[in-house]
């Protein structure tokens, strides 16, 4: 995404250049899915997609805010108390409330913003949008200095929270924020800690198929997931009372196997995807420090045969799309994001690079009719303001 081409469109609808501007990525998750709102590890890496957007303000109290993707407008009060109807300037409302909360003094401000994150894809587009727009208005409104990086990632959550109805972790947002180029980043989401590990993987790459089978995370089924956790970690805490019992992330397979009888079995299915994901992170740690790409694409496997059985949050095309991988000798696939549709991500050798790629545009197309896109995978930098 070209930094002047923003700036074309905020010169056209304001009638100036002068604008700061700034970008934030999309992320890929290499392994951990529906772990983070459950207190688990997370692996992720920003990416070279991202949402940039032109920011200057204007002297007044109002927000004039206008999307190049979607060719829409819209302006409100920054008191406002309702927001604009519009989603993807919710996720600016959103934002700019929650940084107003931390101390940042937001004030009047015009903004074009465009990405080449694919939307629907499970990359993240409306974290890129908010960590955008959450380190843009600090910079903007506070030289920078007002809140921490990690104030940044919380606003954005709570914005999808307050103002979206998405129940959200705080993968993406770190993910957005926190990216460094050509590294991956293991986050526990419980304690917040987090380490970088280089990635690099000589002989193989990371594609990602898009199934173009678009999702919509801010009805139930996510929040249903998310619930079913709950209440085996509330089911658990009852039972050991002597215990402090957050998430499943203090829980073992013991805990699991002692409260079967008073949850059901859909709760418990999805209980255990998810104490099996948190392991199959740490495997995957040890396996990229070993240089071990089998091992990380046998625990890939894994993951998606959980979220398709246990999880149920993929679809037949994914279930496909795997399914194509695993005869192509693709040596990891599974669904990445929230699911319902989107990517696959697949850790493939170079040398089957190509016909992968073929293969499976050949075979999707003669059994769904949809071409599916392929996106290349370059990690990248997190949050920052382009000179």
């Amino acid at each position: 995404m070209e930094k002047g081409l923003v700036i074309k469109y905020f010169n056209e609808r304001f009638g100036s250049e002068k604008c700061s501007v700034y970008v934030s990525p999309g992320r890929i998750n290499l392994i951990g899915e529906h772990t983070d709102y459950n207190g688990g590890f997370v692996f992720p890496g920003a990416v070279e997609q991202c949402i940039v957007a032109a920011i200057a303000p204007n002297g007044t109290n109002r927000v004039r805010a206008y999307s190049i993707d979607l060719t829409d407008y819209a302006e409100w009060e920054v008191d406002d108390k309702d927001g604009p109807d519009a989603t993807c300037f919710r996720f600016v409302y959103g934002v700019a409330r929650e940084l107003t909360d931390r101390g940042v003094l937001i004030k009047g401000f015009d903004t074009v913003f465009a990405g080449d994150v694919p939307l629907g894809a499970g990359m993240s587009s409306s974290a890129a949008l908010e960590s955008c727009f959450a380190f843009g208005l600090n910079d903007l409104f506070a030289d920078g200095n007002s809140v921490s990086k990690w104030d940044m990632v919380l606003a954005g959550q709570a914005t999808e929270h307050k103002y979206i109805g998405t129940n959200c972790g705080i993968m993406d947002q770190f993910a957005s924020v926190f990216g460094k180029k050509g590294q991956l980043m293991r986050l526990d989401c419980r304690s917040h800690e987090f380490e970088y590990f280089p990635f690099n993987p000589e002989g193989y790459r990371l594609v990602l198929v898009n199934s173009c089978v678009k999702h919509e995370l801010a009805g139930s089924p996510y929040n249903d997931r998310r619930r079913s956790c709950e209440r085996v970690a509330a089911a658990i805490q009852q039972l050991y009372t002597e215990r402090k019992i957050e998430t499943l992330r203090d829980c073992t397979w013991e805990d699991i196997e002692a409260v079967k009888s008073n949850c059901t079995a859909e709760d418990i299915r999805r209980a255990t995807f998810v104490l099996g994901e948190k392991d199959r992170v740490l495997t995957v740690c040890d396996a990229l420090v070993k240089g071990d790409y089998e091992k990380v694409g046998k625990q890939m496997y894994l993951t998606h045969t959980g979220l398709s059985r246990d999880y149920e949050v993929s679809c037949e095309e994914l279930d496909y799309l795997n399914e194509v991988a695993r005869e192509c000798g693709v040596t990891g696939s599974r669904i990445m994001g929230g699911g319902f549709g989107g990517c696959t991500i697949n850790l493939v050798k170079n040398g089957l690079y190509n016909d992968f790629v073929q293969t499976v545009t050949r075979r999707y197309k003669e059994k769904y009719n949809i071409t599916p896109q392929i996106i290349d995978v370059i990690i990248g930098d997190g949050s920052r303001k382009l000179q």
